[in-house]
């Protein structure tokens, strides 16, 4: 297997309390005047394309599980800039002039289409040399806003025929990427079969894109697949012999992950976790938790807790954490993606009574 360093990674200034990024892979000395020039140069922020070698490949990824993909895949041979800062909503990302313009000069943009309307703009405005758009790498799914209901797993590999998710009967459309009620959920690197196959897809762009490193990209994008496969099979494994499939979220993050594992997610919100709940989903959510014995309602690290703890306080549950990685803070449980969603898995066995 190909050794890899750590890439780059260039942020906006993060706040005090946030995780000091990954420091840059140093550099090859140059053994000319003339080529130190060209490095100054480049380390200016001139984003182009097929520059000198040592500077990597300039990639742009829209937020952290992007980010997370082209760091492992791309290794020594990338510098990578995520759009947003750890800590920040990434739903939220409204993009600077900066910003706009590194879009366009990025040697391969790494995005997710729908997830952030702002970056699908640019992207389209700015016309990169080499985008991965992630969701053209597997198939998303039409999530209901508060239902998520699944079947077991072996009829969900990529590209099956649409299927009954349980609580309740959706016909699954496949156009469009509109981050909305009774729309395609962009929250597709939570289940860790199709973040593996986004993985591969992103391996093809940055060999597309730096055809010079291409057997690596390809021998490291194997080597993640292989990983988030094993956490499939951790995931699987871990939660068999439950008490019961259905948890409680502020967020309807999880659809991928419970139709994944024959889950079924019950969220407060919708897709959008600025929502709020209706007076007549708080009284369902009662109901739901006392007829499938829900002890845990999740909330997210990142976000307000306050909708969570009022449910949890008026049944008397407990309220925990189920982190949808879209960014890595100190409030997170773990460093990264894989640690982060074993953390995850951790959390579940404990509510469901798997073990």
């Amino acid at each position: 297997m190909n050794a890899r360093r750590r890439p780059h990674i260039s942020l906006s200034p993060r706040p005090g309390a946030l995780r000091p990024a990954r420091r840059a892979a140093s550099r090859t000395a140059l053994a000319s005047v003339t080529a130190l020039g060209a490095l100054g140069l480049a380390a200016c922020g001139t984003g182009q394309a097929g520059g000198d070698a040592s500077d990597g490949v300039d990639v742009v990824a829209s937020f952290y599980p992007m980010q997370f993909l082209a760091e492992e895949i791309g290794g020594e041979h990338v510098s990578v800039t995520s759009l947003v800062k750890p800590g920040i909503e990434p739903h939220d990302l409204e993009l600077g002039p900066q910003q706009t313009a590194s879009i366009g000069e990025a040697d391969l943009v790494v995005y997710l289409k729908g997830f952030q309307p702002a970056v699908d703009e640019a992207v389209e405005q700015s016309g990169p040399t080499h985008v991965a758009e992630t969701s053209a790498y597997t198939e998303l799914r039409e999530h209901g806003a508060h239902e998520h209901g699944a079947e077991e797993q072996g009829a969900h590999e990529h590209g099956e025929e649409e299927h009954d998710h349980g609580h309740g009967e959706e016909e699954h459309g496949h156009e469009g990427h509109d981050h909305g009620e009774g729309t395609l959920d962009p929250h597709v690197w939570l289940d860790p079969v199709k973040y593996a196959e986004m993985a591969e897809g992103v391996g093809k762009a940055l060999a597309e894109a730096d055809s010079d490193h291409a057997s690596d990209y390809r021998s490291n994008a194997a080597e993640l697949a292989g990983k988030l496969k094993a956490l499939d099979t951790e995931f699987r494994e871990g939660l068999k012999n439950r008490d019961t499939d259905t948890f409680v979220t502020t967020h309807a993050a999880f659809g991928y992950l419970a139709e994944r594992y024959g889950l079924r997610e019950e969220s407060i919100a919708g897709l959008d976790p600025e929502a709020g709940p209706s007076g007549a989903r708080m009284k369902e959510l009662h109901e739901i938790v006392e007829h499938d014995g829900v002890g845990t309602v999740f909330f997210e690290s990142a976000a307000s807790d306050r909708t969570a703890r009022t449910l949890a306080d008026d049944l008397g549950l407990r309220t925990d954490v189920l982190d949808p990685v879209e960014g890595v803070t100190d409030a997170s449980r773990g460093d990264d993606y894989l640690e982060i969603m074993r953390a995850n898995l951790q959390a579940l066995r404990k509510a469901l009574g798997a073990g």
